[in-house]
């Protein structure tokens, strides 16, 4: 027999046809002298008939089979009685009476059941990755990412990009995560870095004369993992040479909007997605990715309350802090003191030392700050839009403090209340990033993007010093969607003098700027025409696309929290003879015993 069709795809169109179809066994039914089974495969599933009426051979076999078993088929279509319909699939008008049946593999009893909503642990599921990506949800973000990589494909060819790829086995260059270290069995005490992204390589494809290229390429950063996050991921990656911004976030837009339409059948209209300034951004939303379905912008209110009877808000104002509001639609209904407790709790990780709140009635405002508000409540409201009925939650500290705490209950209380269109696509590009940003733990400024953006030409001047050069701001533009950046682009540094003065305001030596990039540096030398680009996230875009909330859905074999990944227990420990002998390393002192499971310590 030689499969004529996918199961999940037979129809009334081949009433009367034989067909001849492969698949997993769903489910059976045994009515006693009839047996059907739901035949599974990646398209969908059809319903099989057996009976001594068929063919009594094929029924003998049928009342062997078990779920999962594989099974090959060859039958006739008929159309089902007409109580017997099953509209909620492709074929559920019709099922294939089986002449011929055959057992091609038998299966054991699954961990958990083969189907949609599985009731299983994430560890269960990533441990037995090839059952759970038998199941049709499974199947379909998988799909739903091939369409995404299939679009990028069409359009950007279209657009005269060419598809190069660029090495795995890199040079370690601090770029600011983490490398995965390669060690080299062939000069032993050297190591290849496995790529953060292709960033220096499509600078040297521009300075190459390609002029445009692309790259479904995949990156790793030793970094810690969150529900969007992955230790190996995939990039949509493009460069392009001779073009501002405006014009690749225009180019950008199209692509997208290209995806979108043949990915989740949405006309996305790219001179729509609004711009909004990093500094717009943080105003309103507290955020560099602001989830634009819903409302529930940031109010700052620091000049009002710069007086204030209420210490903890005069207080953070005259330390040079803020204080900010956002106001919860139908808040001071759903939420009881006890659950406000526990949103004061919640914000404690954002380093907010508490959570001051008012809820609005029809008199005015209450709460326990209310009493230092006797005289201000009105110029609260009209500040705030705030309504009888609402609940008000404030902020007051520093802006680093103040910005991701509002973010984060903005967030929280939008989902809680229901206030999300989760049917809405709603896209945004974060402009003119600061170039530089402060990191207080390491006690240093890195890039804010990467070492290689170009600053804003307004700002060149400022590069001529370390202290200027923290304050330029950056041609760079993120792509955000639903709260999630999407992308990161910018315009990259072309002219050595530029780069040289923003090695040195990252805290590079002439020596140490050529040891990490003296290969880029002279290429710099030899004419290098002015580029950018933008690298999406597929994985993320996946992730949104699928409807899901963690990308570990949307990838085949995905690492854990952990950074393990359960079904084949990597990272393992390699022999003693492959870590000295090979590669000339120094071996752990549990090599050549008892290997332990990383999985598990």
């Amino acid at each position: 027999m030689k499969r004529t069709n996918y199961a999940g795809l037979i129809d009334e169109q081949y009433e009367g046809q034989t067909v001849v179809l492969d698949g997993w066994v769903q489910k059976r039914r045994d009515l006693g002298g009839l047996i059907f089974i739901d035949l599974r495969d990646r398209e969908g599933i059809v319903q099989l008939a057996f009976s001594d009426e068929i063919s009594k051979e094929a029924l003998e076999v049928a009342e062997l089979v078990r779920s999962e078993y594989v099974l090959e088929v060859s039958g006739i279509v008929k159309k089902r009685a007409e109580g017997a319909i099953n509209e909620h699939i492709h074929s559920g008008k019709i099922e294939v009476q089986v002449t011929d049946i055959k057992v091609l593999a038998e299966s054991k009893t699954t961990p958990f059941l083969i189907e949609d909503g599985v009731d299983a642990s994430d560890e269960t599921r990533l441990k037995y990755r090839y059952l759970d990506l038998r199941r049709p949800e499974m199947q379909e973000n998988l799909r739903i990412r091939s369409k995404i990589t299939a679009a990028t494909h069409e359009f950007l060819d279209q657009a005269g990009f060419i598809d190069i790829e660029t090495p795995y086995l890199a040079k370690s260059t601090p770029e600011g995560a983490r490398d995965y270290l390669v060690p080299s069995r062939i000069y032993q005490g050297a190591f290849y870095a496995l790529p953060q992204s292709p960033q220096l390589f499509k600078q040297l494809l521009m300075g190459a004369g390609f002029d445009r290229y692309y790259q479904v390429a995949r990156a790793f950063r030793d970094e810690d993992l969150r529900g969007d996050r992955q230790p190996e991921f995939t990039q949509l990656d493009l460069e392009t040479s001779f073009m501002d911004q405006d014009e690749i976030r225009e180019l950008v837009g199209q692509w997208v909007a290209s995806i979108m339409q043949k990915t989740v059948d949405y006309d996305l209209d790219p001179t729509d997605i609004p711009v909004l300034t990093w500094e717009e951004s943080m105003r309103r939303y507290g955020t560099d990715k602001p989830d634009m379905r819903f409302d529930m912008e940031l109010q700052d209110l620091s000049e009002m309350m710069a007086d204030s009877d209420f210490g903890v808000f005069s207080g953070a104002v005259a330390n040079g802090g803020m204080v900010k509001a956002i106001v919860v639609p139908g808040g001071a209904e759903h939420y009881s003191r006890k659950e406000i407790d526990k949103l004061g709790k919640y914000v404690e990780r954002f380093g907010a030392k508490g959570l001051a709140w008012l809820k609005v009635t029809e008199e005015g405002i209450a709460g326990p700050i209310a009493k230092f508000f006797t005289e201000q409540g009105e110029a609260i409201l009209d500040a705030t839009g705030a309504h009888a009925g609402d609940l008000i939650l404030f902020a007051a500290d520093k802006p680093n403090v103040v910005n991701p705490t509002l973010d984060a209950l903005r967030r929280m209380t939008a989902k809680e209340m229901n206030l999300i269109d989760n049917q809405k696509w709603a896209f945004a590009w974060i402009i003119d990033w600061p170039l530089f940003e402060y990191q207080p733990e390491e006690d240093r400024w890195i890039a804010a993007h990467h070492p290689f953006t170009m600053p804003n030409e307004a700002d060149l001047p400022l590069m001529a010093t370390t202290e200027g050069a923290h304050k330029a701001h950056a041609q760079s533009y993120d792509l955000v969607l639903n709260g999630y950046e999407l992308g990161s682009g910018s315009i990259r540094i072309h002219r050595m003098d530029i780069q040289q003065q923003m090695l040195s305001a990252l805290g590079f030596t002439p020596e140490s700027a050529q040891e990490a990039f003296g290969f880029l540096l002279e290429g710099m030398e030899y004419g290098f025409p002015p580029m950018g680009g933008i690298a999406l996230g597929l994985d993320r875009l996946a992730m949104l696309l699928a409807g899901r909330d963690n990308i570990r859905d949307v990838i085949a074999f995905p690492k854990n929290s952990k950074a393990t990944e359960p079904m084949t227990e990597a990272p393992t420990p390699v022999s003693k003879q492959q870590v000295e002998g090979d590669l000339g390393l120094q071996a752990p002192e549990y090599a050549d015993t008892d290997t332990p499971n990383l999985a598990e310590e």
